[in-house]
């Protein structure tokens, strides 16, 4: 589905970032799909979830929008890292991996799976880590 490309999977930032974290890049994993029609996907950002990268792609963490920190009262901050960030993933992560499809070559350009291998995968590691008292 590479093809989509009104919309893009990995931003680099063109100004300073907002977030709390020395990142210079974020990829989207996951916003309301408005529609799809020909090859224009069209994007509802009341609800997404932005993954942030450092310099040298390192994820530092993940910036939420209002809507979703709202739906969480657990949670205090539109950023999250560390463990905080896995269990919210997990959460959504039947929703991210299916968002993700969306770009699935791109996607796998940087993880080197495609989005169904790569959550399945990483599902048993952040399951470990969410159930770990550090």
């Amino acid at each position: 589905m590479s093809q989509i490309k009104s919309v893009q999977f990995v931003k680099k930032y063109t100004r300073e970032s907002k977030s709390p974290w020395d990142d210079s890049s974020t990829m989207l994993w996951l916003a309301n799909v408005a529609s799809e029609y020909h090859e224009n996907l069209v994007l509802d950002y009341s609800r997404y979830i932005y993954v942030h990268r450092n310099d040298v792609g390192q994820i530092v963490g993940i910036s939420i929008s209002k809507k979703m920190q709202l739906d969480h009262p657990n949670i205090n901050s539109r950023y999250l890292s560390g463990k905080e960030m896995i269990t919210f993933l997990l959460f959504y992560i039947d929703e991210i991996q299916q968002f993700c499809e969306l770009w699935a070559d791109e996607f796998e350009q940087h993880f080197l799976l495609p989005p169904s291998d790569y959550f399945e995968a990483v599902c048993w590691r952040w399951n470990s880590i969410a159930v770990r008292s550090d």
